[in-house]
């Protein structure tokens, strides 16, 4: 039974809870959408919808309660001018969670953890696409050519023999020295 249970420890230490909370929270508000475990993304929602309730409201005391989860200075600027204004008419479910299926490995219920709000890229392909042909045409006007890369000069050719013919040289005088003590002995 769940009874008066406050927060699934998720079978880790609190310090360990703790961090992957933060890291988890920060990366949802960095890239607006991550991909995790559904019990994980239970978890970190509620974490992240406070975080953002708090970012609507710019003041000084919420920025400093707001350091305290997340580390990173861009993050904690983006949540106050960008996030918080974009949901200040909400009042509150600032997440949603998308089932995806499950593992591969251990079958775990895996979700997509994203902000209402996130639009996705649709035009990605067709920049790349742009950014291809553009590219391809500065290197046919000959732009950007790429230096051809130096040969190897004589000298390098040189030093990297030279260890061969130590070896050699090495190899010769052990069997000289193995020749001389054995015409001693006779």
């Amino acid at each position: 039974m769940n009874h008066r249970n406050g927060f699934n420890p998720l079978s880790r230490t609190s310090a360990h809870r703790r961090a992957m909370s933060r890291n988890m929270v920060t990366s949802l508000f960095r890239f607006e959408r991550i991909t995790t475990t559904k019990a994980k993304a239970l978890e970190v929602r509620k974490a992240a919808e406070k975080l953002i309730t708090r970012g609507k409201v710019d003041t000084v005391h919420n920025r400093r309660q707001v350091a305290k989860f997340i580390q990173d200075e861009k993050i904690l600027n983006k949540v106050f001018t960008e996030i918080g204004p974009r949901m200040k008419d909400r009042q509150g479910g600032y997440t949603r969670i998308l089932k995806i299926g499950f593992r591969q490995g251990d079958a775990a219920d895996m979700v997509i953890l994203e902000l209402v709000d996130y639009k996705l890229d649709t035009d990605a392909p067709a920049k790349k696409a742009e950014k291809k042909a553009a590219k391809a045409t500065r290197t046919a006007e000959g732009k950007t050519e790429k230096p051809a890369k130096k040969a190897k000069t004589s000298a390098t050719k040189a030093d990297s023999e030279a260890p061969a013919k130590a070896k050699k040289s090495a190899s010769t005088k052990k069997t000289a020295k193995v020749a001389d003590t054995a015409e001693n002995k006779e």
